[in-house]
């Protein structure tokens, strides 16, 4: 649980670095392309889920503010030098939308869209969060699937923790 927003807004400016990282590191032939079945948001491209996490963030931040589960006109993402930007700037305008709001309003229940469900302030931007994360690894499985780069979540990779294990196994026993 977030106790400030001050603390949710730095932990939200990490997942955004990654997410510009892994879309950054998207090559060219990524821009347009789509799984080849599918219906739905279960047939959206890379350039639809960028847009799409772009424009979540603000109708996450409408909800937190109480202005209601409003989504925003998606940004322009029709082309990958457009990506990048757009998500730069949904960050910079929750900030905009949040820095300022109190405290308390972590704690305030908001009401769900779609259930007669109350949420806890913290807990609707935590729903951001994973919906961020949820949608940054579906375009990171799809470069893998594709044989694109896909950089390690933290630059370390499960071949290199692993080639550590001896060395720490050693250390600790």
């Amino acid at each position: 649980m977030f106790v400030s927003i001050d603390a949710f807004l730095k932990y939200f400016d990490a997942v955004n670095r990654r997410a510009l990282r892994d879309i950054g590191a998207l090559p060219p032939e990524a821009d347009g392309w789509a799984p080849a079945t599918g219906e739905g948001e279960h047939a959206w491209g890379i350039n639809q889920l960028v847009g799409h996490m772009a424009g979540s963030r603000l109708y996450f931040a409408s909800a937190y503010r109480g202005e209601g589960w409003i989504s925003p006109e998606p940004p322009d993402v029709s082309a990958k030098d457009r990506w990048l930007p757009a998500i730069a700037e949904s960050a910079e305008e929750l900030h905009r939308q949040l820095d300022e709001t109190p405290h308390a309003w972590l704690e305030r229940k908001i009401q769900m869209i779609d259930t007669d469900d109350t949420l806890s302030g913290w807990r609707v931007l935590m729903m951001m969060l994973e919906h961020d994360i949820h949608h940054r690894s579906q375009i990171d499985t799809y470069a893998g699937l594709n044989g694109w780069p896909v950089p390690d979540i933290y630059g370390r990779s499960a071949e290199k923790i692993g080639g550590l294990q001896e060395a720490e196994r050693v250390k600790h026993s």
